[in-house]
């Protein structure tokens, strides 16, 4: 399973989960299988998301559509994006 972590600040929660709920990049179509937001106890205006994907093609065509929305639009609700691309090695439920 690939994983792309993307993070970034967000000056408001609320219009940045509105955004991102609107989905400009087509999770479904874009071949996420599963995804978390995730915030940062210490500074709620920070954002994780995880997205899983089955291959590397698909994440890696996915963070280029998300370069030209983060370009754009989003860069009113966000700032300073990053992103990576991991591989899944294990997961274990305790």
């Amino acid at each position: 399973m690939i994983v792309v972590r993307i993070e970034h600040s967000v000056p408001n929660f609320e219009k940045w989960k509105q955004a991102f709920d609107n989905d400009p990049a087509d999770r479904k179509g874009s071949g996420v299988r599963r995804y978390q937001v995730l915030r940062l106890q210490d500074d709620p205006n920070y954002v994780m998301i995880d997205l899983e994907f089955e291959g590397i093609g698909p994440a890696e065509d996915f963070l280029r559509t998300m370069q030209r929305i983060w370009d754009g639009p989003a860069k009113a609700i966000m700032q300073n994006p990053r992103a990576r691309i991991a591989d899944r090695v294990e997961v274990k439920e305790l």
